[in-house]
């Protein structure tokens, strides 16, 4: 009996692993930071794709070169600008949300090292299933307006 019950229960552990490691629903393209000087936080934007039937919503982030990372947003309203945090962003069903200068971004606070321009970030986007996506982010100067694609 106990033969039986230990290798299920160990392909039930594994199998939930899987399926919270990586969502296959949703992908990202055109990721990038622009670093400031100093230890001035530095914006990442990404364009995220759901191909799935059901809307997903990215509700925060990490990353082994910083000690924070928050969802924001940037506004302007009567000739001032500010930004907000968001506890979460909706990506539609079959659809798109673009994280970019001027709107959402993620916010990476407290680099653990220098980040130059032409280093690879890694940034593990974290949904509200439980699932993460684990992306490669290239570093732009402060300069940078786009992806430069």
């Amino acid at each position: 009996m106990k033969r039986v019950v230990l290798p299920l229960l160990f392909a039930g552990l594994l199998g939930t692993g899987l399926a919270h490691a990586a969502p296959g629903h949703v992908t990202a393209s055109h990721a990038w930071i622009r670093v400031l000087p100093g230890d001035l936080p530095a914006g990442a934007y990404v364009i995220l794709r759901n191909d799935s039937d059901r809307a997903v919503s990215l509700t925060g982030a990490s990353s082994p070169a910083y000690g924070e990372a928050m969802l924001h947003e940037s506004s302007s309203a009567g000739g001032m600008n500010r930004m907000t945090m968001v506890d979460a962003l909706g990506i539609p069903a079959h659809g798109t949300q673009a994280l970019k200068p001027g709107g959402y971004h993620l916010m990476l606070m407290h680099a653990k090292h220098p980040v130059q321009p032409g280093d690879t970030v890694r940034v593990v986007l974290e949904f509200g299933d439980g699932s993460t996506l684990p992306v490669d982010f290239t570093a732009r100067p402060a300069n940078a307006l786009d992806d430069g694609r």
